[in-house]
């Protein structure tokens, strides 16, 4: 590989266990094998090793919820270490929500667990004949049947079951809820009963396998290659996010930005008619506000010095939801509050614990429950389809139409129960006209909590994003909100472009140590970002190299893509806001641009080394990023 041969490999790889565990459920076999230094260097984990195993070893083409997709777990070097926030792992799999590259990343105890049982990654093919379970326990790995035990089970019950079975509270459990269990394409995997890796429809993928959950436990500890000097590193990272960087995830979580998204104008209300709303305006409806009336803990994972998680519980008292607690941050507050236009707290408590418990992405599922409440307003689809009304501002019925949705039960579960892009099909299959141009999805995954009227280069960076719409994949929403560039402008194409890929291949190798992107402003710049991993590992990286290997797991991820079918129209905010402007607030009568858009995409393709015309990678850009192997290989599944 041209690039990686300039990255010597030390005589010893410490951090990484190397352990890869094969599993054939069709079979009940399952294997142990060794990820080689070479691998390890030039992938890093997480991420990285979901996109090149999937690569090599899926066959395009092949039916999501078919036994031929490859379910891949992986971590990086670092959990279990003293680094703040790396007790994270990913899931990756060809997407059932979006047909493409399939990824979700979710925190608690499942890393450090898994990586002191010894595991680095797991490669789940096949399906299993029934229900199972599979264990890892140290260096015991088995599946066992659970048809009669937690299958058909919500996630917060099948946690509790198996952490009783093996009577160790630290047993570490992901699991998906019915929702996997039936297949839905927004089916997420819950861990820690208030972590999930949520998006992309990952929970399907176990739910096609008949594979309920994956638990881990270990006693094994990671070995450091520099460990006095990573010590000290570690020690001053860890002072730095128990500070002023981190202080509004840990002072009043995400639920922070609901202010400050609101004056941008870019919290998305009403389905996204609008970008502000009176109700934050009025302080009822904030971060604030929830952690004075409604938050009573705060938790943090494993290796997590900031505690964002925010829990909040309904009163006793409450008629409806006496006692219910659920795990809210801000993409919650928006999915099921600014986007349905519900201001009433436990309404989307409750919401968010149906979404949690029965296992789908509670963002598509706000998201797919906006688009519903539109369609009602409009006349769309109406009482009588649904058996009650849903207009913007429900409650009771909101609560009902979600977990309907959820279950696939009724008309909400029949047409929505797979989100936006499946809705709009399906209703206009029934003559419900345009219905599918009121879901805001990209390549179907739904939008998160930002309003893109008036930020056009957050309209490039969730667009491109291998995933479909993602502030996770490159956070080009900062590029807007903190006036890089002129938000509702479409000049300096190549320089936004510039711009955009900075912060998307580091993000890649956030994504593949994996570490939480609520400490990416503790670290002094790339460089000592790789220098952690050189002290841990052994395996020396600079901040040109380790950003070049970010670089190279995104094409090889955007390589994946376009080998099942993707063009450069899916590359496209949904139509809506290009056609329907805002009447209030900082972006009112503003609507994004065809022409300044495509203009700022091109521009990203060029400093990419992407063709401008097509957005696919040049034979000279895979050289360059030792991605040799690919060249030849990008012709579409099926010949389109």
């Amino acid at each position: 590989m041209s690039t990686a041969k300039k990255v010597t490999l030390p005589d010893e790889i410490k951090g990484y266990s190397q352990v890869r565990v094969d599993v054939d459920l069709t079979s009940g076999k399952i294997n142990k094998s060794t990820l080689s230094g070479e691998f390890c260097r030039d992938w890093i984990g997480g991420y990285g090793f979901g996109a090149k195993i999937l690569w090599d070893e899926l066959k395009p083409g092949i039916d999501p919820l078919g036994p031929e997709n490859i379910f891949v777990w992986a971590i990086g070097p670092f959990p279990t270490t003293i680094l703040p926030t790396s007790s994270k792992y990913g899931v990756f799999a060809k997407s059932p929500l979006t047909g493409m590259f399939g990824m979700a990343i979710s925190s608690g105890s499942v890393g450090a667990q898994a990586r002191r049982a010894g595991i680095n990654a797991i490669v789940v093919k096949g399906k299993a004949p029934e229900p199972v379970y599979m264990i890892i326990d140290d260096d015991d790995y088995y599946l066992e049947p659970c048809e009669k035990t937690v299958w058909g089970k919500g996630n917060f019950e099948t946690e509790e079951t198996l952490k009783d079975e093996f009577q160790d509270q630290r047993l570490a459990v992901m699991s998906i809820g019915k929702a996997g269990e039936r297949l839905s394409k927004m089916a997420c995997i819950t861990n820690d009963r208030n972590r999930q890796a949520g998006r992309t429809g990952m929970g399907a993928v176990m739910g096609s396998k008949n594979l309920k959950a994956i638990a881990f436990r270990g006693t094994k500890g990671p070995k450091v290659a520099y460990p006095a000097e990573f010590y000290k590193i570690a020690k001053k990272l860890i002072k730095i996010a128990n500070g002023p960087a981190t202080a509004k995830y840990r002072d009043l979580g995400t639920p922070a930005g609901l202010t400050s998204y609101n004056k941008l104008g870019m919290m998305p209300t009403m389905n996204y008619r609008e970008g502000t709303w009176e109700e934050i305006d009025k302080g009822t409806f904030s971060g604030d506000a929830l952690n004075e009336n409604w938050i009573v803990k705060k938790v943090a994972c494993s290796q997590c010095s900031i505690a964002c998680d925010h829990i909040a519980k309904v009163p006793k008292t409450h008629s409806e939801y006496p006692n219910l607690t659920a795990s809210i941050d801000v993409e919650m507050c928006y999915s099921f509050g600014t986007n349905t236009g519900c201001a009433d707290w436990p309404t989307i408590f409750k919401c968010v614990s149906l979404c949690d418990d029965l296992g789908i992405d509670a963002i598509s599922g706000g998201v797919t429950a906006s688009m519903a409440c539109e369609l009602y307003d409009l006349g769309l689809i109406t009482k009588k389809d649904l058996g009650y009304e849903l207009p913007f501002g429900s409650t009771t019925n909101l609560a009902r139409f979600t977990e309907e949705m959820i279950l696939g039960k009724g008309f909400a579960g029949e047409i929505f129960g797979d989100g936006c892009k499946q809705a709009g099909i399906r209703l206009e299959k029934m003559g419900r006209k345009n219905a599918g141009f009121y879901g805001m999805h990209i390549k179907g995954l739904e939008m998160p909590a930002f309003d893109i009227h008036g930020m056009t280069s957050f309209a490039v960076g969730v667009s491109v994003s291998v995933r479909g719409a993602c502030h996770l994949r490159n956070g080009a929403y900062g590029l807007d909100a903190k006036g890089k560039f002129d938000r509702f402008g479409y000049d300096k194409a190549l320089e936004r472009g510039k711009a955009i890929i900075a912060l998307e291949d580091i993000y890649a190798i956030i994504d593949s140590y994996v570490i939480c992107k609520f400490t990416r402003g503790i670290y002094e710049n790339d460089a000592e970002m790789a220098k952690v991993y050189e002290l841990v590992t052994g395996i020396p990286h600079t901040e040109e190299s380790i950003n070049k290997r970010g670089a190279a797991i995104l094409n090889l991820s955007k390589c994946f893509n376009i080998r099942e079918g993707w063009t450069r129209a899916d590359d496209h905010p949904p139509e809506k806001f290009f056609k329907e402007a805002h009447t209030k607030g900082p972006a009112k009568g503003v609507v994004l641009q065809e022409e300044g858009f495509q203009k700022l995409l091109s521009g990203y393709y060029e400093a990419r080394g992407w063709d401008t015309k097509t957005g696919i990678p040049t034979d000279e850009t895979l050289k360059s990023l030792g991605l040799d192997f690919v060249i030849g290989k990008l012709k579409p599944a099926g010949g389109k």
